[in-house]
């Protein structure tokens, strides 16, 4: 899809939990957000590439990427990172990102919990991939705290009659967040014990306790639209293959299944962990731009 190049201001910011920030954004570059699907009913998991300085540099506003990508050396380019729109409010001109926060680890968590209403932020978006399907028997919602916006969203979109099975993997009972969801919805909130970047091999990867909740929880008659993100190993060596090839899932109702981070990779890692995968698979192993300037989007996260 084009990029689109959006600035908006910092509105308020709220402590959801111990490691979760909500940062509200608005102003005049509101106007100029065209979200998703539509504005009566956006995808659910519309997400936006988050522009950063490395630290040190600042960028005149109004931020231009050519100019950036002309002037600036390549150790000065922005920094992108992508974050899920967790709600889009058109009658409050406003919308908000949820953020992960380990302390000063990253760049967008650390941002996150400091930035202070009246700071403007540039961002590249939204893009898209997945809305409940009203027609579908029924849900299955898998995700770790990466995830847990989409899912809320999703759920916040879905019909009252709608029957769902979520599974979300947090630390522990500390980062429950409270969900509106239909009547007919279970949800299985799994704690690993530890926070998502202090956690162990043993509750990681693999050995995520999120994989086992899945594949012991009952399975539901009719074939069920698949909503399924958090980290790679887990998701895509791990849940993918139990839902697409030991249940049957077919390609058309697992909607979106793919990693939204890697363990122990920032997001250029993670790119590049993607990127030699479609190689080994034979796929696409062209490289990624050099600069924001050239930056492409296309589906968020690996392949289905």
């Amino acid at each position: 899809m084009a990029r689109e190049l959006n600035t908006m201001t910092v509105l308020r910011t709220e402590q959801l939990s111990g490691h979760f920030v909500r940062v509200w954004l608005g102003g005049d570059g509101f106007d100029g957000f065209t979200p998703a699907g539509s504005a009566e009913a956006p995808d659910t998991d519309m997400y936006v590439k988050l522009i950063f300085a490395p630290a040190g540099v600042e960028y005149p506003q109004p931020f231009d990427p050519e100019a950036i990508a002309r002037d600036y050396p390549q150790d000065q380019q922005p920094i992108l990172r992508t974050y899920t729109i967790r709600r889009y409010d058109p009658a409050a001109r406003e919308l908000a990102i949820d953020f992960v926060v380990h302390g000063d680890e990253g760049i967008a968590g650390p941002w996150a919990a400091r930035v202070q209403p009246g700071e403007t932020v540039n961002f590249f978006g939204p893009g898209s991939g997945y809305r409940p399907d009203p027609e579908a028997p029924w849900h299955l919602l898998v995700a770790d705290e990466s995830g847990l916006p989409a899912v809320a969203a999703a759920l916040e979109a879905m019909p009252a009659d709608t029957v769902a099975k979520v599974f979300l993997e947090v630390g522990g009972p500390e980062d429950e967040l409270a969900l509106t969801a239909p009547a007919g919805t279970e949800i299985t909130w799994v704690h690993r014990g530890a926070s998502s970047d202090a956690a162990g091999d043993e509750v990681a990867g693999d050995n995520a306790p999120l994989i086992d909740a899945v594949r012991t929880a009952p399975w539901l008659d009719g074939e069920p639209q698949v909503f399924v993100h958090g980290e790679a190993q887990t998701v895509m060596k791990n849940l993918r293959p139990y839902i697409r090839k030991e249940r049957g899932v077919s390609a058309q109702r697992a909607a979106s299944i793919s990693g939204y981070w890697r363990r122990g990779r920032t997001e250029e890692g993670f790119r590049q962990w993607k990127a030699d995968e479609r190689a080994a698979a034979g796929g696409d192993t062209a490289k990624g731009p050099r600069s924001v300037a050239r930056a492409v989007f296309g589906k968020r996260g690996g392949a289905k």
